[in-house]
């Protein structure tokens, strides 16, 4: 990793705690408040980074653990293992990727929210966490109070693919097709909540369609009944779908971003095709639990960034169809309480519930 390594040595002995959902959970709050607590956090941010070697608390000072509630082979989880292989070198200390699967993301959360606010235990989640509220009322812990918003990390644009029997080639044909089935068209997803659910969910909604939700508990048991025609389309991760579509197993229509893909680029987005202002994707974020020092959370932040930024690590992520998208605690907390407000609603009002 090129550039200057991330100090070590934070020192945490008089910590002040920095609430990045402060203007969100407060909108009254006055815009010269919500000033004075940012210009704090950039100043803390600074000054964290150069405190001296001879600290009397330092971090991090044992192995981080970097919790991630789904199991390994998933987006989330190489996303996580990309983003983790610098952090040693820069924090000083080993970085673990622990997956922690099951509930809809809802135990690893769970585990995170309970641990001790010293850094050294970390969520790492994707859109799931921000539907939990809809879906998990009772998980035990606040999805938006119980943690701090690190960086946000990656964001997937999601293929929409049909099976090639289907008599459909392009986005409206689609939805003709989906209207004179009346909702006996069937679409898989690996589970309620999951990004390709949500997905499945918007289009429903933006272009006044119906069809059967069949839930699966892994994407292995999707994709095979997917290919051997037993459900007609999908939406789901691009490094999922475009091998299949490449080898003619299924047929892509679009993409599910207002921005086309990189590993598709002559598929038209879902808003091209005549879907007005469907945008969804798949998206990861780094959290700690709430109560985190402030100067843990800017030595965090700023490795975070530093790791995504780089050349050779902005590259894996394109290789695995995944667009950076680093952001400070605060842009991140506006991310996250927007796309829990986008979906939430949506997912209630079709009375989901977890399978």
């Amino acid at each position: 990793m090129a550039g200057a390594a991330v100090s070590p040595f934070c020192k945490v002995s008089a910590p002040m705690i920095f609430n990045p959902w402060v203007a969100l959970e407060f909108p009254n709050l006055k815009k010269e408040e919500a000033m004075l607590q940012r210009r704090g956090f950039l100043a803390l941010a600074g000054s964290a980074l150069a405190a001296p070697a001879f600290a009397q608390s330092r971090y991090p000072s044992r192995p981080i653990r970097v919790i991630v509630p789904f199991a390994a082979g998933g987006i989330i989880d190489v996303v996580a293992r990309i983003v983790t292989e610098p952090l040693p070198r820069l924090l000083g200390q080993p970085v673990v990727v622990e997956n922690q699967p099951g509930a809809g993301s809802t135990i690893g959360a769970r585990s995170v929210a309970r641990a001790a606010s010293d850094g050294h235990t970390l969520l790492l989640n994707g859109a799931a966490h921000a539907v939990i509220p809809a879906l998990y009322p009772d998980a035990g812990f606040d999805s938006i109070a119980d943690f701090i918003p690190i960086s946000t990390l990656g964001d997937q644009s999601f293929l929409v693919a049909v099976h090639p029997s289907l008599p459909v080639r392009d986005v409206p044909q689609l939805l003709a097709w989906l209207r004179d089935k009346r909702g006996e068209a069937t679409f898989a997803t690996t589970g309620i909540g999951a990004a390709s659910h949500l997905a499945g969910e918007l289009l429903k909604k933006l272009a006044g369609v119906d069809f059967t939700i069949v839930q699966y508990r892994g994407t292995p048991a999707a994709v095979t009944d997917f290919m051997a025609g037993r459900v007609d389309f999908m939406i789901d991760s691009q490094t999922l779908l475009a091998p299949l579509v490449r080898d003619g197993k299924a047929r892509g229509l679009a993409v599910t971003t207002p921005r086309r893909s990189q590993l598709l680029p002559d598929l038209p987005t879902l808003q091209e095709a005549g879907v007005a202002g469907y945008a969804a994707s798949s998206w990861q974020a780094l959290y700690a639990p709430t109560g985190t020092p402030t100067e843990i959370i800017s030595a965090l932040s700023t490795a975070v960034t530093q790791v995504l930024n780089d050349a050779a690590i902005r590259q894996r992520f394109a290789d695995a169809g995944v667009d950076p998208l680093p952001n400070d605690p605060a842009a991140s907390a506006r991310f996250i309480r927007a796309e829990t407000d986008k979906w939430v609603p949506i997912l209630r009002a079709t009375g989901a519930k977890p399978g």
